[in-house]
């Protein structure tokens, strides 16, 4: 893991505050000043702060914040403008988001002070569930691109003002309902199975469609239910449950593909 998120996942220091800190001289491994934010650590390191050990959360909490519009899902902004930490408090900046929604958009956003499942349900296949308001009707060609996947080439409609992205590949919906479709609106809820930046306002743009409301309304097993916009709750014991079967499974599936690649590499010798 790079040392400037090693030291935002495991204090309550931003990611660029961490930079700050390394390029100032501040920050040590092994008793060794380092100036570089993006070299590999690893847990087995001693990395200091001002001289101060920094410890690796050993235990783990896990909350779900019903994100509103209007707030960036960041430790800090360079504009001033709102973030989810002004309005969940100093106590959970150490806590890091799983994925994350614009500015726009609203609903489910699970934060956790593990680091390491934090990346690991990023990485998952785990569903999304999305409900989306669009500024228009659903089409033929509409329906057939979230059944069969879109790749969208030389494109920035739909991303953020300041992407470099002009290509992108989006797989087929896992399922979609079409709750309204008229000519001046549209409503949806939308499954997948990945997370990258602006996605579906990217998706829909591609069909001259935009997104007037983005709420994610589940992730993987944990929904929103009753739980009010701008407001946080902790993993119920049910929540808890099923995350460690998950952590669990991944644990074995990785220890499936390790035992692959040892075999792999035996028969290359």
């Amino acid at each position: 893991m790079r040392l400037n998120k090693y030291i935002a996942h495991n204090s309550s220091y931003s990611r660029r505050e961490a930079d700050r800190l390394i390029f100032d001289g501040k920050v040590k491994i092994n008793n060794r000043v380092v100036v570089e934010p993006a070299i590999d650590v690893t847990d087995e390191m001693k990395i200091s702060i001002n001289n101060r050990y920094l410890k690796k959360r050993e235990d783990y909490t896990f909350i779900v914040y019903n994100k509103p519009k209007g707030e960036l899902v960041t430790k800090s902004d360079p504009r001033g403008r709102k973030t989810i930490y002004h309005s969940l408090g100093g106590k959970y900046r150490g806590f890091s988001p799983v994925g994350r929604l614009d500015y726009a958009s609203e609903g489910v956003l699970i934060l956790s002070d593990a680091i390491d499942i934090v990346d690991k349900l990023m990485k998952s296949p785990l569903e999304r569930v999305y409900k989306i308001k669009l500024n228009g009707a659903v089409t033929k060609a509409l329906i057939s691109a979230m059944e069969q996947g879109i790749q969208i080439e030389n494109s920035t409609a739909g991303a953020h003002e300041y992407s470099d992205i002009t290509n992108m590949e989006i797989k087929p919906f896992n399922w979609f309902k079409i709750l309204k479709s008229g000519r001046n609106y549209s409503i949806l809820k939308v499954s997948i199975s990945e997370g990258k930046n602006r996605e579906l306002r990217r998706f829909f743009a591609n069909f001259h469609l935009d997104v007037l409301d983005l709420k994610r309304v589940s992730y993987g097993w944990v929904n929103l239910n009753a739980l009010p916009t701008g407001k946080k709750r902790f993993f119920t014991t049910e929540e808890y449950d099923e995350m460690r079967k998950y952590i669990k499974s991944i644990g074995k599936s990785e220890t499936k593909e390790l035992k692959k690649e040892s075999k792999e590499e035996e028969k290359g010798k």
